[in-house]
């Protein structure tokens, strides 16, 4: 099947669902049809891949037919009014079951009902029981009437898709705000006055408790803010706003109570990619922080232990080492195997007291001057 009738049966079956809202409308088109071209009858339809779905009609009984037997088949095939003065002088319908049955066709003239996309749906049709033609005035309003029958259908079709968009907008909308409102993390959004844009229930709960204050969108977020920290935190904001991420760690102290933030600044954009604020969003790291200060003073503490032992244990190694010496400079004792074993022992016992004390020494430099052990 070419490409462009999947598309067009696609288009069909589209509308076919559509709840339409312009029904008495076009209900009106199809009398208003048959007035001006002074016919008995007259059928807006929409034809699939087997069947003609008559949507609204005057003066015929079935609701559907076959796409073999419908007129309007070849309608769609065209984008000009079709005739055909007497259906029994057509080849193409002599022996059709609508001429030669019920409802006994014999004139039939239809105007293709066209998308933006020029994609034929189907017809607005008019239909008699005696030959006759349409002259050039009934055909051109016939024509614009169908053209008004698209336009309807087409009015209703872009009301659903903007029906369907904004609940599911809606949806992704209330989704984005139940995660928003349920982090446990601290989110801000400030627009490019320092205003207040955007906040969740996790910061809105900190400055109420910390400060007394009611966070208020529009409001100028220093109003929110510690004195000790206020410097600080507009620098970040305003390298973010600039376009570029700032992130720090700090200590708050709220009254008896302190919290250690990993606090992001980060540029908020537009969808055409423009800065139209700062997003801040700030994680409570106190535990991890007091954690790795739980370790840090284990290990000091572990280290003053090795440098006090070591020290301690420098002392007998070093009159050991003085005995041995004085023994050595004793003839009598000279080439005894035991004795240069223990002399091997005590030299190695010495050297690695002399690592432990280096590490050791060099631990309590780092401490002195800030830097990290490792580092």
């Amino acid at each position: 099947m070419p490409l462009r009738e999947l598309e067009r049966l696609a288009a069909v079956n589209r509308f076919l669902k559509l709840e339409i809202s312009k029904d008495k409308e076009l209900q009106e088109i199809v009398e208003l049809a048959a007035r001006i071209c002074g016919t008995p009858t007259a059928l807006i339809t929409l034809i699939d891949a087997d069947s003609q779905f008559i949507k609204f009609k005057v003066g015929f009984r079935p609701d559907t037919t076959s796409r073999e037997d419908a007129f309007c088949t070849h309608v769609i095939e065209q984008y000009q009014v079709m005739m055909v003065p007497d259906a029994h002088l057509d080849e193409r319908f002599a022996g059709n079951p609508l001429v030669t049955g019920d409802p006994n066709i014999r004139f039939y003239a239809g105007s293709p009902l066209t998308t933006q996309d020029g994609l034929n749906l189907g017809s607005l049709c008019v239909i008699d029981q005696q030959p006759k033609e349409l002259n050039d005035l009934q055909q051109q309003m016939l024509a614009a009437l169908s053209k008004q029958v698209i336009q309807l259908l087409e009015f209703d079709s872009s009301i659903k898709i903007l029906k369907d968009q904004f609940i599911a907008a809606k949806r992704s909308e209330i989704e984005l705000r139940s995660f928003f409102e349920s982090s446990i993390d601290c989110h801000l959004l400030l627009g490019k006055d320092f205003e207040v844009l955007a906040f969740n229930k996790a910061i809105e709960r900190i400055v109420a408790a910390a400060y007394n204050r009611t966070l208020v969108r529009g409001n100028e977020m220093t109003e929110y803010l510690n004195p000790k920290f206020k410097d600080d935190f507009y620098k970040n904001y305003q390298k973010a706003l600039k376009g570029t991420a700032a992130f720090e760690e700090r200590k708050i102290n709220y009254g008896d109570r302190q919290i250690w933030w990993l606090i992001k600044y980060e540029p908020a954009f537009n969808p055409d990619g423009e800065v139209i604020g700062v997003s801040v969003n700030s994680t409570d790291v106190t535990a991890r922080v007091e954690h790795e200060q739980t370790v840090t003073a284990q290990n000091e503490s572990l280290r003053e232990i090795a440098f006090i032992q070591s020290h301690e244990l420098r002392r007998p190694v070093a009159s050991i080492m003085g005995l041995m010496n004085l023994m050595k400079s004793d003839e009598r004792v000279s080439g005894i195997e035991e004795l240069e074993l223990m002399e091997k022992a005590v030299l190695e016992l010495d050297e690695k007291i002399h690592m432990v004390v280096g590490y050791t020494a060099n631990d309590h430099s780092n401490a002195d001057s800030g830097l990290h052990p490792e580092l």
